[in-house]
């Protein structure tokens, strides 16, 4: 018979709920099997997954609270729901590694962790099978903005970070106010081994003093109805890409000449001249300037040698089976993106039935305008000029100043020492990141 507990008073319902609360622990015991990760052979493995960037806050874990959750954190308690490794040990426990890290906003297709895992049978595997099904089973875990994309067995010895052959990223943008060829000019120079310390973000932290890396491949290709700028190369310092993209992004407009490109790399006397131009401005300090959006760039891939990796599914083939619901979830979201966007094409149209387009000054190429006979208006006011940032953001400002006359920051020798004898000295035991893959 229940009790009448709106007859009870405070401290009989107090006690009551205590005596409740330690029957409850008294059962706890002995109603769940403990499990001993201890008591099970472990193996390394490789996970490829995808994610949605701008619903993270960057890929790192990081031991502080953040406004987003991070990729890595959700991961990793996939992982420990999944009764794959254990929580106690945290990333380090399990010998957790990254290819590349990506910074907040965003995303990869093609990201790659390594760690070393318990293959039990677990409440989620089926016992019959003889492999662990691990698409299927992290895929039920987590959230669709994250996706296991396939997973391989790799030898002990193997690093998601060192044994990686090239990054792939992808910048998407479109060609409004923009020149593609000479945009394609100014990449073609980025081809071959750099130093870089102009095209990315200085951080005396990480205490970097070489800032030499090979660039594959930089080509810009129409993906209709827009374009994507392809990079390939070993590795990337922090923020390489996105300073990258801003500057092409000068170039297509036409404030910036393709061999601004070359003066950027051009840091010491001593370095062999990249450029078909007989003479260059020596930039051994980076000028100030913006780098370009994050929403449009994309870590692509993660290549290694097949004799590194062998990616696999657990799909058995069947029109039900795990690749398929794969397919179909990232299929509707691409079908729901097409319909937004239509949407949003819908709204500027109705806009401009009472609202005229604003003049079209880039790209100069295009229009014949150089910065210096750009029309005045009737009141004798500068144009606003508009340069993209990407993701359909601009850097407005009535007045264009070149990069090499703009206020330039400290040396990199100079801002490391500060950080060494300020900052530095008190954080001497943290790690130093990585920065190969960086965005």
């Amino acid at each position: 018979m229940t009790p009448n507990y709106e007859s009870w008073s405070k401290d009989e319902l107090i006690a009551r709920l205590r005596e409740l609360e330690a029957k409850t622990h008294a059962k706890s015991p002995t109603s769940k099997k403990s499990f001993h990760f201890s008591s099970h052979p472990k193996r390394k493995i490789a996970i490829k997954f995808c994610y949605s960037g701008w619903e993270y806050n960057g890929l790192a874990y990081q031991n502080g609270p953040t406004p987003l959750p991070t990729v890595e954190d959700v991961l990793f308690r996939a992982f420990v729901k999944a009764r794959l490794i254990d929580e106690t040990g945290g990333l380090d426990g399990c010998g957790w590694e990254k290819c590349g890290r990506t910074d907040r906003g965003v995303s990869a297709a093609g990201q790659v962790v390594s760690l070393w895992d318990a293959p039990q049978n677990t409440s989620l595997q089926p016992p019959t099978r003889h492999e662990l099904r691990y698409v299927s089973i992290l895929n039920r875990l987590l959230p669709p903005t994250i996706r296991v994309l396939a997973w391989s067995p790799i030898s002990p010895d193997f690093s998601a970070r060192f044994n990686c052959k090239h990054r792939h990223y992808k910048y998407f943008f479109t060609s409004h106010g923009l020149d593609i060829s000479l945009m394609q000019s100014a990449a073609d120079r980025l081809v071959g081994e750099h130093d870089f310390r102009n095209l990315c973000k200085l951080d005396p932290g990480k205490q970097i003093t070489n800032f030499r890396r090979c660039v594959v491949s930089a080509q810009i290709n129409p993906v209709s109805p827009i374009y994507v700028f392809d990079l390939v190369g070993s590795a990337f310092l922090y923020h390489q890409v996105r300073h990258i993209m801003a500057v092409l992004f000068l170039v297509g407009t036409g404030v910036e000449q393709p061999s601004i490109i070359s003066a950027l790399m051009n840091v010491s006397p001593t370095e062999s001249n990249p450029s078909p131009e007989s003479q260059l401005p020596l930039v051994d300090r980076k000028p100030e300037y913006q780098m370009a959006d994050a929403l449009p760039l994309m870590l692509w891939d993660c290549a290694y040698a097949d004799s590194d990796v062998t990616w696999q599914t657990d799909d058995d083939g069947a029109e039900s089976g795990t690749g398929s619901d794969l397919y179909h979830q990232l299929h509707s979201i691409h079908q729901r993106s097409l319909i937004h966007a239509t949407l949003d094409e819908h709204f500027l149209s109705a806009a401009t039935q009472y609202h005229s387009p604003p003049p079209q000054y880039f790209p100069f190429s295009h229009t014949g305008l150089t910065r210096h006979t750009l029309p005045r208006s009737n009141l004798g006011r500068e144009p606003v000029l508009g340069v993209p940032l990407g993701a359909g953001t601009y850097k407005r400002s009535a007045k264009y100043t070149p990069l090499l006359d703009r206020k330039r920051l400290d040396h990199v020798d100079v801002a490391n020492e500060r950080w060494r004898i300020g900052r530095g000295s008190k954080n001497s035991n943290q790690k130093t990141p990585s920065d190969d893959g960086v965005e």
